[in-house]
């Protein structure tokens, strides 16, 4: 088993929260994006994280392991921000529209966009970097999401046969537009009068699809 192997076996669930090692993955991320994957190195991370080599390796033992640790922090952050959403009180169409902003909000700002970049740049080589971007974020976002529609389809204010499917194509109308801008032109992030026309646009249709007279504000 190689040490990728053995770090992909772990717990999916990022490190405790410390200074220190929030200082070393500062240092890792700003590394990463200016090098590449293939082009950083430990004596590199170590040295713009402000460490020695012998206390990053006490953290993490190689760049595999701190960049998957990078990609844990970044969309578990994305999926507990719909957790606390869906946790929220309030008719359909306010908590849809809450959901939607957070969503924007935690997905297209500079950084998570860096990391999307980073784990790309990656995948060909590494393509289990890839399913650990999809499964620590999108995936389990998707179900927090999907879970939350479920209890508006048994109380009948949503017809989705198909909670997952449905929590899918509201995040996507939410980033309409957004999305592919944000991600292709460094810099054009949406500003708050755009994310609010995209959302309160997905909610609209969103609702004219699967909504019913219970779910009217």
């Amino acid at each position: 088993m190689t040490q990728l192997d053995e770090t992909l076996d772990e717990k999916t669930t990022p490190r405790p929260d410390t200074a220190k090692c929030r200082q070393i993955l500062n240092g890792a991320r700003e590394v990463f994006l200016s090098h590449g994957y293939d082009g950083a190195s430990m004596d590199q991370i170590a040295r713009t994280a402000g460490v020695s080599k012998g206390t990053l390796y006490v953290y993490f033992p190689g760049k595999e392991a701190l960049f998957r640790e990078l990609i844990l922090k970044d969309r578990m952050k994305q999926a507990e921000a719909l957790l606390d959403c869906a946790a929220g009180e309030g008719n359909l169409h306010d908590s849809l529209t809450k959901i939607g902003r957070v969503f924007i909000e935690q997905m297209f700002n500079a950084e998570r966009l860096s990391t999307i970049r980073m784990v790309i740049g990656a995948i060909e080589k590494f393509p289990e970097f890839g399913v650990l971007l999809y499964d620590a974020g999108p995936k389990k976002g998707m179900e927090t999401f999907s879970r939350f529609l479920e209890k508006y389809v048994e109380s009948g204010e949503l017809t989705c046969p198909d909670t997952e499917l449905a929590a899918c194509q509201f995040m996507d109308l939410c980033s309409s537009r957004i999305g592919k801008r944000a991600m292709f032109h460094p810099g054009q992030l949406p500003d708050q009068d755009e994310v609010n026309a995209n959302v309160e646009s997905a909610v609209r249709m969103f609702l004219a699809a699967y909504g019913t007279d219970k779910s009217k504000p």
